[in-house]
């Protein structure tokens, strides 16, 4: 049935048509009967063990939503009707702003991609917060993605995400910081080092006042080199985050399209090696000590099992989700009971970082293509 719906919405631009589906959510959010209804029967279809235990966060599985798509805390409930184990919201900014001009938002079907350049356009953190206050139904964790204003000097970064943080932080189950976006001029500088322990030092200084114990988070791309992992695993332990989110869009081209001319993020599909390399490197330097959150390329269970082996804890989704419509999380997670039965793991959770334990399968079967888009 969604073959159908995704044909109507794809003749519409990419970003109409992710208007018209959170305007479709945010209604469908307001039917609190229907909505538990349909969560129940999501999470009823799984036969095994697939809660996950994260930074303090307990869910009942590890498919979860990544950023991006709800960027106003506007549909949360109807997010969550469709089986979704936690939600992150934003990134949201202090100060309201209408991000980047149109077009910013493009399909690349052929390959499973998107391109974005949206530059974290959004109402602001007070009008997230309006949206977390009105909401009566809890039934998983929702996180809070907050960044810098596009006219925040960077160097006066801090007191934007620290103003995100007084805001949000005392609403939402855990905090995000996004210093990973290539859509916001000179960000990703702040994943430098000393930059970096700055900010971070400063952002959880005031979590600690404002929202005792909630789990912070920092978000990083799939563009860091090996060793540039590594010096963002070493800060995020010393400043004592929860945990890391790998990984944001990368503004790599590993494929020649039209499309792919376009300035900003790509992800999808292509972002899912990338992605994975990152999580096996930080799991890694973690020692399996650092939770992360294994986000790119999400579209098969065999993705998600690919990321949970590699030391993702959970793995969330956003351009699969576009592609593959309301039913993802659960054919996802029927598709993931088998790969942990056949590898002889009674659990989740006793998959995760199971590739840093014990040699991979020798001969797993081949994974067949994702087929091209019509």
């Amino acid at each position: 049935m969604y073959r159908l719906a995704r044909a109507l919405l794809f003749l519409f631009s990419a970003e109409r048509a992710h208007r018209l589906g959170m305007t479709l959510l945010r209604w469908f959010g307001h039917l609190s009967g229907t909505c538990r209804g349909m969560r129940a029967r999501v999470l009823s279809s799984v036969t095994y063990d697939a809660s996950v235990k994260v930074a303090g966060l307990e869910l009942a599985h590890p498919v979860a939503l990544a950023a991006g798509l709800d960027k106003e805390a506007e549909a949360v409930d109807g997010l969550l009707a469709l089986g979704f184990s936690a939600v992150e919201v934003g990134t949201l900014t202090p100060r309201p702003q209408p991000g980047n001009p149109k077009p910013r938002l493009f399909r690349i079907p052929e390959h499973h991609a998107l391109i974005n350049r949206m530059g974290f356009n959004n109402h602001g953190a007070a009008n997230a917060a309006e949206h977390l206050r009105a909401r009566s139904w809890h039934p998983a964790p929702v996180g809070v993605n907050i960044g810098k204003n596009k006219d925040t000097p960077l160097e006066q970064a801090v007191d934007d995400y620290v103003a995100c943080v007084d805001t949000l932080a005392p609403l939402g189950d855990y905090v995000v910081v996004n210093a990973s976006s290539p859509n916001t001029p000179g960000l990703r500088k702040l994943q430098e080092p000393e930059q970096l322990t700055a900010l971070l030092r400063a952002v959880k200084a005031r979590v600690e006042q404002v929202a005792p114990g909630k789990p912070l988070f920092l978000k990083i791309a799939p563009d860091l080199t090996p060793e540039a992992v590594d010096e963002v695993v070493d800060v995020v332990r010393a400043c004592g985050l929860a945990g890391l989110i790998a990984t944001n869009t990368t503004i790599a081209r590993p494929f020649e399209h039209p499309v792919a001319k376009e300035a900003g993020g790509l992800s999808g599909a292509p972002v899912r090696e990338p992605a994975n390399a990152v999580i096996r490197r930080a799991y890694a330097r973690s020692g399996g000590a650092l939770p992360i959150i294994g986000v790119g390329g999400v579209f098969t269970a065999e993705d998600v099992y690919e990321k949970l082996r590699a030391g993702a804890s959970v793995v969330q989704v956003y351009t699969g989700f576009i592609y593959e419509g309301p039913g993802m999380v659960r054919r996802l997670l029927e598709g993931l009971g088998p790969l942990l039965a056949r590898d002889g793991f009674r659990s989740v959770q006793e998959a995760i970082g199971a590739d840093h334990r014990v040699p991979p399968p020798a001969a797993l079967p081949q994974r067949e293509p994702l087929r091209p888009q019509a």
